[in-house]
């Protein structure tokens, strides 16, 4: 396999330096460890002998997930039975020289292992150990299994999703998965710094559900301070106005959000309603959520009269804040996310693949992809010959007694 990508390393990347050792499969661990890599740690992803789950995922080409290509770029990826003794001193020794170990099993599965975070800091006092899991480390759901689906209903995030009085939406991605790797990141670096002062290193405890319930905004206070419970409210923002999508002639749909005061007045010149721009009663965004139903039909009967790109020129010569609704057909041709160097070139087995980059952007010590996922047990040799100071034969008899 060609690993080469599209553009070099930058001289110095900011977490160049950091070794991290990431035991999670899926999703919520590995993108953490995806995050982390990106900026240049040095991630060694442990995998069992079968391959994580996601090598095998949605869409394939030749015999691996398209997904796994991005989601363990820049990854040593080796093979180790965690359930096997010998495998879990593998890992041991492996960790007393890394800075960061990544384990999003259920919660008490490491410690059975014998490489829960207690273990493993005993011999490595600096180690940063992040825990991913659906509810946390501690509280009575601590052992339930945590599934992005569950933990975003738990969450309240989908209670709030979609049109009233039909089911909950959930959008056609992990989002929970995701948000806590995000966080997971978050406090692995964190973490680093505190330990740069400390000069030890910490336990991180992520969870899905809460990683979730960071994004909620102010319901916690609008029901507490107000009993105000949020609901569900289609495809408008709730007491915030206008800030909806409408549909256009051609079919496709649009954005608005024209909810400052000042940009309702230049929206309303827009589209030929000067008479609600100048209506006192919608002067204010208080007035203009009462009256939601009059403004949202006025832009209605205009973006139906016209096709969509028509409508964004109008309104971006306007200056309201508008666009489109793109699928990855239009992402991947936009001159916006062209120029933001979203797109990343990799060869898998001398064909071009595009990944997507990670934010965020830094100036000086931006991060790059070095390389895509790589194949099964790829660098097993080269870790535990570098790492442990394997030989061969070490190497030939635990892969005989199935170890790696």
């Amino acid at each position: 396999m060609n690993q080469d990508a599209s553009r070099s390393s930058p001289a110095i990347l900011p977490l160049q330096g950091i070794r991290v050792l990431e035991l999670g499969q899926l999703l919520a661990g590995p993108f953490c460890g995806t995050i982390l890599g990106y900026f240049g740690a040095e991630v060694i992803k442990v995998e069992p002998p079968s391959g994580d789950p996601i090598r095998t995922w949605r869409v394939m080409k030749d015999d691996t997930s398209l997904w796994w290509r991005s989601l363990a770029r820049n990854k040593k990826c080796i093979t180790v039975d965690l359930k096997n003794p010998q495998g879990q001193a593998l890992v041991k020794k492996l960790a007393t020289d890394c800075d960061v170990v990544i384990e999003n099993f259920r919660p008490g599965t490491v410690e059975k292992w014998g490489l829960g975070p207690k273990e493993l800091r005993a011999i490595n006092p600096g180690l940063v150990y992040a825990r991913i899991s659906g509810y946390g480390q501690t509280g009575p759901y601590a052992s339930r299994p945590g599934f992005a689906s569950v933990c975003e209903g738990f969450s309240g995030f989908r209670y709030i999703n979609g049109f009233p009085g039909k089911a909950p939406v959930r959008p056609n991605l992990s989002m929970g998965d995701s948000l806590a790797g995000l966080h997971a990141a978050l406090g692995v670096l964190l973490a680093i710094i505190g330990r740069k002062k400390s000069g030890v290193g910490d336990v991180v405890d992520a969870s899905l559900f809460e990683s979730i319930f960071n994004l909620m905004e102010a319901v916690i206070p609008e029901y507490d301070g107000a009993g105000v419970v949020r609901e569900p409210s289609g495809s408008t923002l709730t007491g915030i106005v206008p800030s909806n999508t409408y549909p256009c002639r051609d079919g496709k749909y649009i954005i608005i959000g024209g909810n400052g005061d000042s940009i309702f007045k230049r929206l309303m010149e827009a589209i030929g309603r000067t008479d609600l721009g100048a209506d006192p009663r919608l002067a204010g965004n208080d007035g203009r959520v009462e009256h939601q139903g009059l403004i949202d039909a006025a832009l209605a009967a205009w973006t139906t009269a016209m096709d969509s790109a028509e409508a964004l020129v109008i309104l971006e010569a306007a200056r309201v804040p508008s666009g489109p609704i793109y699928s990855v057909r239009e992402m991947m041709t936009d001159p916006q996310f062209i120029a933001r160097g979203l797109f990343e070139q990799v060869e898998i087995n001398g064909e071009p693949l595009k990944i997507p980059a990670i934010a965020p952007r830094l100036e000086q010590q931006a991060g790059t992809t070095r390389w895509p996922g790589p194949d099964l047990g790829e660098h097993t040799h080269e870790v535990l010959m570098t790492l442990l100071g394997l030989d061969d034969a070490d190497i030939e008899r635990l892969a005989n007694d199935g170890v790696i």
